[in-house]
């Protein structure tokens, strides 16, 4: 199990994103640990700000060399993430994700 962790951490470099710029998280279930919320995977936010470079936390919770990524804080509208039945459907959840989560949309 360790190998294919370690195997799924290794990524092709990610395009910078921007601020206000429309993304998508993609929908991967990888195995191991994952700093991403279930809930949001092929949501699609805003990204309100970039936060940095950070060693990637999928790696370090095995010990093994992270390699830094490009941390952002995504907007989510409540309704993307909960649906039409949502109580509030215009407040916003705001998540950090790393940018090989995400994906830029159409």
């Amino acid at each position: 199990m360790f190998r294919c962790v370690v195997k799924h951490m290794v990524k092709l470099p990610v395009p910078d994103f921007c601020a206000n710029e429309t993304v998508r998280v993609r929908s991967d279930i990888p195995p191991g640990h994952v700093r991403t919320p279930y809930y949001v995977r092929v949501k699609t936010g805003v990204v309100e700000r970039a936060l940095g470079e950070f060693p990637n936390p999928e790696a370090l919770a095995y010990g093994v060399t992270a390699i830094s990524g490009q941390l952002l804080r995504v907007r989510f509208d409540m309704a993307e993430v909960w649906g039409d039945e949502t109580e509030n459907p215009t407040d916003v959840l705001e998540a950090e994700i790393y940018a090989h989560w995400l994906e830029r949309t159409p």
